[in-house]
């Protein structure tokens, strides 16, 4: 079985599906059975592990049992792991010695791990001395799948990122070769102050000998001052040029993708750069440097002696090969890592962001406990890393040093016999230090490859995922939208449903039938949890419809670049963000060139001027992220002042007054009114005050629509309606 790490925090489930695919034979991408297994920012279900397994060929029972009841045959198996993970129970032995059980898994997030009976029930059992376990069995169709290889990261690819730098990665290499010549001059004139001037006693010789080193030494550093200064500036455009193609490429995304993440996996993958950065600015040009320097030195100990040469090469490739199987141990724990740096950084954002509730919800020493612990876990696998480097390094200097010792035994053994001079002896010394340097360099290089090549495939996983906008998507205001063919113009939703989390999860809107008129108000009220949001969100693309179509006019919505309908909506959403710029750049949002008789509109729809006029600077007051340092009303007020500002055909209103006080509420409903003229406005609302005026008013209640028409309609029909106007206005019978 092929260990799988889990990529992100929330990767278990799948992570764990992908090994026992590997055990049967079969490979898959981590991303494709995220995709199956419908994981959430919350994570993955055991129903949505169930669903994944059966689409790819599986038959799975998903049960309660007791620990004498795990059978090693129908191993491996996935578990519900401390209530809130998942693992690979893929054997059960005896401890030889005890005679004890042993269970060993392969934990996504930590590797593989032997436990002892005792430690495997505290972790799995959950209650009544029972554990969960999901026992999966291949089917035929299992096998007719086909392997899917993850990404696989070539040298090349990285180098395509210093493409553009050719002329100064040319400079770099002239400076290195420069630089190479100096310290290969320097082993020679070693030889020659020994050989022509201290065995000569010829003082002259060796005042010139010194210059001469002298002035190579101070080439030298001039030559690695022009490098280094030329390294810089390549290594920082190439950085620009990793983040803003992983950037580019994620704000191409679908909102879907961005559910599955925390915020600490999207930090996380960005601070990875540095390591691909690194390698390719100045750990590979070292290694170039390096190897120059060896291939020289090689040829200059070959004109000495071959004997002491294939010594050296004999122990070095030892050496290496030492190093190189260390390496592969410490690439999983890489994985590892990086997942519980990305739980960190996660953790010092809570904390960070939510100080006022924990301050008042004496939440302090609750987060301030979680974040030990994530430092605990960080700290073992830093740990286990330190061990493997120190194994690594320590065998790796112990044959270097070997290797050392035996060499100058030999050139010693050669000077003794008459067979070498003694400069030449102190010329091999030199070299073999200086051909050391080189081969940990190499060492260094495979080592910055690796990391490398992991940071780039984690970004990669956001390469590699489908853009949200396609190639046959076209404008909103199309022929298609426009035309006019005998049909009520306006939004048509047929036999709409959705639901979150896969087929047998529950339906967040069921079966939804709805027009919604162009030029007109339509209201949707319903109680917290009725799907109201998530309808909002499917008008906007950002979720497709499990089932049933969507019709602006006659044009399909999956037809519809999802850019071009956003263009044309002036949007309100209840989590509305508020950007770390000024109040006029958080109004006009990405207009370059600002239109100040619509800003002066929108100021005042919003009922916002005078507030903004109080301001010393006004228009280009900064507010902060989120809205720090504004009262949850002026936020709102601004977010409505950016929507109007676009002056688009449809208007999307997700609780967009629920902030604000009755007397704005009501300045700012009366301005939206003669705003609203001629346009497709939806309202979501639960202050029913706010709708009652609307062209029709839908009502929801557990994702489906219960009753549909105007205020007095609904209220005279005495149901659903009726009975939320009734408890919020507190009516009598």
């Amino acid at each position: 079985m092929i260990f799988v790490p889990q990529h992100d925090q929330m990767d278990c489930g799948p992570a764990c599906l992908a090994m026992i695919s590997s055990h049967y034979g079969v490979n898959f991408r981590l991303q494709y059975l995220r995709d199956k297994s419908f994981i959430t920012r919350e994570g993955v279900s055991l129903l949505g592990i169930t669903e994944a397994s059966a689409k790819i060929g599986f038959d799975t029972v998903a049960t309660k049992l007791q620990m004498n009841n795990l059978d090693s045959s129908l191993l491996p198996c996935i578990l519900h792991w401390n209530q809130n993970h998942f693992v690979v129970l893929y054997k059960i032995s005896k401890n030889i010695l005890t005679g004890k059980l042993i269970f060993k898994i392969a934990d996504p997030a930590h590797g593989y791990i032997a436990l002892t009976e005792e430690k495997f029930k505290n972790n799995w059992i959950s209650e009544g001395e029972k554990g969960v376990a999901l026992f999966l069995e291949p089917t035929e169709e299992f096998y007719k799948q086909t392997s899917e290889q993850e990404t696989k990261i070539s040298v090349k690819f990285l180098l395509n990122y210093l493409k553009p730098y050719k002329k100064q990665m040319l400079q770099m290499l002239v400076f290195l070769l420069l630089g190479t010549i100096t310290t290969v001059v320097l082993p020679v004139l070693t030889q020659k102050l020994i050989d022509e001037g201290v065995s000569k006693k010829d003082l002259s010789v060796i005042s010139y000998i010194l210059i001469a080193q002298l002035a190579f030494f101070v080439g030298n550093i001039i030559f690695n001052v022009f490098r280094n200064w030329i390294m810089l500036i390549v290594g920082t455009n190439v950085n620009i040029r990793i983040i803003s193609d992983f950037l580019k490429k994620l704000l191409q995304l679908p909102i879907k993708f961005f559910d599955t993440k925390l915020l600490g996996d999207f930090s996380q993958r960005i601070q990875d750069h540095e390591r691909i950065e690194s390698f390719l600015t100045s750990q590979s040009l070292i290694t170039l440097f390096s190897a120059l320097t060896f291939i020289v030195f090689f040829g200059v100990l070959w004109y000495y002696d071959i004997t002491i040469l294939s010594v050296y090469l004999i122990l070095t490739s030892i050496s290496i090969t030492w190093s190189l199987f260390w390496m592969k141990k410490r690439k999983i724990l890489d994985y590892f890592r990086f997942q519980q740096r990305s739980e960190n950084q996660e953790s010092i954002y809570e904390i960070i962001n939510g100080v006022s509730e924990m301050k008042l919800n004496q939440f302090e020493e609750y987060n301030r406990h979680k974040w030990k612990e994530i430092q605990k876990k960080l700290l073992k696998t830093n740990v286990r890393i330190l061990k493997l480097d120190q194994i690594q390094l320590s065998g790796f200097e112990f044959i270097n040093q070997l290797k050392n010792i035996i060499v100058t035994f030999l050139a010693a053994s050669f000077v003794v016999k008459g067979n070498m001079t003694l400069g030449e002896l102190l010329s091999v010394s030199y070299i073999i230090g200086q051909m050391n340097s080189p081969v940990n360099e190499l060492i260094q290089f495979f080592r910055s490859l690796q990391d490398a090549k992991l940071s780039l495939s984690r970004l990669n996983e956001v390469q590699d995922h489908p853009n949200e906008e396609h190639e046959n998507q076209v404008p909103l205001l199309s022929k298609k939208y426009t035309e006019q063919n005998g049909i009520e113009r306006g939004i048509y939703f047929k036999d709409v449903s959705y639901q979150y989390e896969g087929p047998r999860s529950p339906y967040v809107l069921k079966n939804i039938n709805l027009f919604i008129p162009e030029g007109k108000i339509t209201a949707i009220v319903g109680a917290s949890g009725s799907g109201k949001s998530t309808l909002m969100k499917i008008f906007l693309k950002f979720y497709e419809p499990i089932e049933g179509e969507i019709f602006f006019n006659h044009l399909n919505s999956r037809d519809i670049s999802p850019k071009d309908l956003r263009k044309n909506c002036g949007t309100v959403m209840q989590d509305g963000f508020i950007f770390s710029d000024t109040i006029e750049r958080n109004i006009v949002a990405g207009d370059e060139d600002i239109d100040y008789i619509k800003l002066e509109k929108a100021l005042y729809t919003a009922n916002i001027k005078s507030f903004v006029e109080e301001l010393p600077l006004g228009l280009k007051t900064k507010i902060g992220a989120a809205g720090n340092g504004i009262s949850g009303g002026q936020k709102q007020r601004i977010l409505i002042a950016r929507a109007v500002y676009k002056n688009p055909q449809f208007i999307f209103f997700d609780e967009a007054t629920s902030a604000l006080d009755a007397d704005n509420e009501k300045i700012i409903h009366d301005n939206l009114q003669s705003f609203f003229n001629g346009k497709t406005a939806v309202i979501v609302a639960h202050r029913l005050s706010t709708v009652k005026n609307a062209d029709q008013i839908v009502v929801l209640k557990h994702g489906e629509i219960v009753e549909q028409g105007s205020h007095q309609e609904l209220v005279s029909r005495r149901s659903d309606y009726y009975n939320l106007v009734k408890n919020q206005l507190e009516l009598g019978n």
